[in-house]
Formats: C-alpha cells, sequence, structure tokens
C-alpha cells in the first residue's frame, strides 16, 4: 500500500494553524445561533417597547427602530459566519492576506463582543429612554423586558459572548505561534545544482571514448581522397 506523504517542495499545514482554523468554523456556528436567537425575540421586543412607550407619541417609532436595530444585528451575525468559514478555508491553504484579514476581524470581534457581553451580564438588555416626555425610566425599561423576554435569553447570550471571546484569543494566538508563520511565509524555489558530467557520458564529444564528429569535406587538413 502507497503511503500518502506530500510531494518534496509541499508546504505540511502545522496543528496551530489547523487547530486555528477549527476556531474560526466554531465562531461562524456560535454568529449563526446568535443571528437565530435574535430573530427569536423580535416580537417580544417590539412588544414590550410599543408598551412602554405607549403614552408617548413615539410608541410605534420606538418598537418598529428596536425591530431593525436586531434584525440588522442578526443579518450581521450572519454576514460574520460566513466571513469566518471563508477565512478559515483561505488561512488553510496559507494565504497570508487572508490571516491579516482574519486578525483584523478577530480583533473587531474582541472589542465589540467584550462590550456587548458586559451590557449583558450586568443586566443592560434596554434602550435609552431619555428625553421622551411619558417613557418609562431606564430600570422601569429594564424591567420590562427582563418580564417579557424568555428566561433562557439573556443567559444564552452570555454564554455564547463568553465563547466567542476565547474562541477568538486562543485563534488570534495560534495563528501568531512561530510554526504558523513558518507556514504563512512565502516559499522560494529551491535552487538546484545543474547534473554533473563525466568523461564519457553520452552527448559530450570531444572526451575519451566518444566518436570524433566527422569532418566537412572542405577542411584543408582532410588527406585528398587517391583516384581509382
Amino acid at each position: 500500500m502507497a503511503s500518502a506523504t506530500p510531494p518534496p517542495g509541499a508546504r505540511v499545514r502545522p496543528a496551530t494553524v489547523t487547530y486555528a482554523c477549527y476556531l474560526l468554523y466554531l465562531l461562524a456556528a456560535l454568529q449563526v445561533i446568535s443571528a437565530i436567537v435574535q430573530f427569536s425575540v423580535l416580537g417580544t421586543y417590539s412588544d414590550v417597547m410599543k408598551r412602554a412607550f405607549e403614552n408617548t407619541s413615539m410608541g410605534n417609532t420606538v418598537a418598529t427602530t428596536t425591530t431593525i436595530f436586531l434584525a440588522g444585528a442578526a443579518v450581521v451575525a450572519l454576514l460574520f459566519a460566513a466571513a469566518w468559514v471563508v477565512l478559515a478555508i483561505l488561512d488553510s491553504r496559507g494565504k497570508q492576506a487572508a490571516r491579516i484579514v482574519t486578525w483584523v476581524l478577530l480583533g473587531l470581534s474582541l472589542c465589540c463582543g467584550g462590550y456587548g457581553l458586559v451590557g449583558n451580564t450586568t443586566g443592560g438588555i434596554g434602550g435609552n429612554t431619555g428625553g421622551v416626555e411619558g417613557a418609562p425610566s431606564q430600570s422601569e425599561l429594564q424591567k420590562m423586558l427582563t418580564e417579557g423576554l424568555p428566561g433562557w435569553y439573556q443567559p444564552t447570550v452570555i454564554v455564547l459572548g463568553v465563547l466567542g471571546l476565547i474562541a477568538s484569543i486562543a485563534a488570534i494566538i495560534l495563528l501568531a505561534l512561530p510554526a504558523s508563520n513558518q507556514f504563512f511565509r512565502k516559499q522560494e524555489p529551491a535552487w538546484e545544482p545543474p547534473p554533473p558530467t563525466y568523461p564519457g557520458q553520452p552527448g559530450q564529444p570531444g572526451q575519451p571514448g566518444q566518436p570524433t564528429p566527422p569532418q566537412q569535406p572542405d577542411d584543408p587538413t582532410v588527406p585528398p581522397v587517391a583516384g581509382p
């Protein structure tokens, strides 16, 4: 049975890059789950906002704005999921440009994810009600959302945020390790010396053991041919 050995000069993907790509796939899955969660509570958020601002002139406007914002966040999560999959494929092939883009997006994910995680951990799932006459206070709106949203919503968002932060940090570190740097470094073609020649090797005229090429008839060094 033939062994599956890589051809000479082929780059072998190190385990650090492989694990980093697995983490990118994990981030993609987390983004899809996050989008599903956000879509599932759109109606609840809209109803709570309508009740909260029913005594104001902005009841329907606030509800519509909140729905659009949450739907937009869910769509962005799906776009990030697609980006993580594409970057994982390109990183696994050793594309340096893909690794740079991966680092940039992971950094943005850490900033946005960390901010959102802090807000959800401290219970900040409401909105700003300042400046609207007749609107509930921030704490009242927070209470209405907590009571209206499913009990699993906030714990799920927190778990997804924590897993996303851990996966992002681990992927950044794995892609920066020396083994990964070697894999993403541009490979220069190896120089190969020409094959040596030896006396008597075919194709080397004038070498011992090789026939002398025929001389031209007009060569003055050729002795005249005797007539019949």
